[in-house]
């Protein structure tokens, strides 16, 4: 998976996976918005429809949930991880794939019937120790891209994880 330079001698980066996190892991926070819109239009029974002002608050709730994960996104280059996020002001992440030190993949089995799952890096950067990428598509495939690109980054740059052991557990390193 060697990547050409480009014109200017450069390495090129190009797209390898773009995606969002799924809907589905705020089931139970648009189950409680239900429950409260339900709540709201049966004591607008009793309150001859006053009570249905209170249908504003689940919606208003329900819609900002849904829109922050929506602007919440991730694309996987040859040579980064981005991570934009924001709904009126945007933050832009990004972690140099050489930096990834340990990932692991993991399917609660909530998240597993809906063909989901989620992706935790262990990384050497200081301002994002670990990132996590939550309820995704095929999180397999996605994980076996994120291992090759981070093997391809690190032996284009030349750079090895080199993990150093306290034995005595003193915090000091003894000969």
């Amino acid at each position: 998976m060697s990547t050409p330079p480009n014109s200017a001698g450069t390495i090129s980066e190009t797209t390898l996976w773009k995606g969002h996190t799924s809907q589905w892991v705020h089931f139970w926070y648009y189950l409680f918005c239900i429950v409260l819109a339900i709540g709201c239009l049966a004591g607008a029974v009793v309150t001859a429809g006053l009570a249905a002002i209170g249908l504003v608050v689940p919606l208003l709730m329900w819609v900002i949930r849904w829109w922050a994960t929506k602007c919440t996104a991730y694309e996987l280059t040859t040579q980064r991880l981005k991570i934009s996020t924001g709904i009126l002001n945007k933050h832009l992440d990004e972690l140099e794939l050489f930096r990834v030190k340990d990932y692991s993949m993991t399917q609660p089995l909530f998240l597993r019937m809906m063909g989901l799952g989620n992706l935790t890096m262990v990384t050497s950067d200081i301002s994002t120790p670990t990132v996590s990428i939550k309820a995704i598509a095929q999180v397999e495939k996605v994980r076996e891209m994120l291992r090759t690109t981070v093997q391809t980054e690190r032996d284009r740059k030349r750079v090895r994880a080199f993990d150093v052991d306290d034995n005595d557990g003193d915090g000091m390193l003894h000969d």
